[in-house]
């Protein structure tokens, strides 16, 4: 099982980042490769750009990426409630080479932050419209308070309650290309 899995986030010091890697760490037995979205920076997506560019080629290489992969794990950062301006400027690019991006991958999506929000609100947007984009989403999960519930040292959730939802999750995503 070759599972996918990258923050939504350019930030060099992404804790969703982390989290993601720390998820994709626990799909047993799997091939696991972990994206660096800053590796697929374009310009900002506009029609006036499409027109010039056509279909970038990190665009096509992202969506190749995607394809390859019998899972997907996606840490969301929230910026101001959304997405990053860095994520959603990679998806608008990948939407117009086929608007089923996601290509009927089962997926995790995962979002943490500093604070007791969890970065929720990008979370559910992400849940809310993935399905449109041929994701089949197996489960989601917010982490909140990262700092307090991750173990930087250790790399790994040390919230136990939380520890386990993620497992749950990522052994949803496990069952789904078994």
């Amino acid at each position: 099982m070759k599972i996918l899995a990258f923050a939504a986030s350019n930030s060099s010091k992404s804790i969703n980042k982390q989290l993601a890697t720390y998820a994709a760490s626990l799909v047993e037995g799997a091939d696991v490769e972990i994206l660096d979205i800053n590796d697929y920076e374009m310009p900002i997506f506009s029609q006036d750009r499409e027109e010039e560019l056509g279909q970038p080629e990190l665009a096509q290489k992202f969506f190749a990426k995607l394809g390859e992969a019998d899972g997907i794990i996606i840490s969301f950062a929230e910026h101001n409630g959304s997405y990053t301006a860095a994520y959603k400027n990679l998806f608008d690019w990948t939407s117009r080479i086929d608007m089923k991006v996601f290509q009927n991958k089962p997926m995790v999506l995962l979002a943490t932050s500093p604070g007791p929000g969890g970065a929720k609100s990008v979370l559910a947007a992400a849940a809310g419209s993935a399905p449109y984009f041929s994701a089949d989403v197996k489960a989601s999960l917010s982490i909140p308070s990262f700092f307090d519930n991750f173990d930087m040292e250790k790399g790994e959730l040390k919230n136990d309650e939380l520890k386990q939802a993620l497992k749950e999750a990522v052994f949803k995503l496990h069952q789904a290309s078994a």
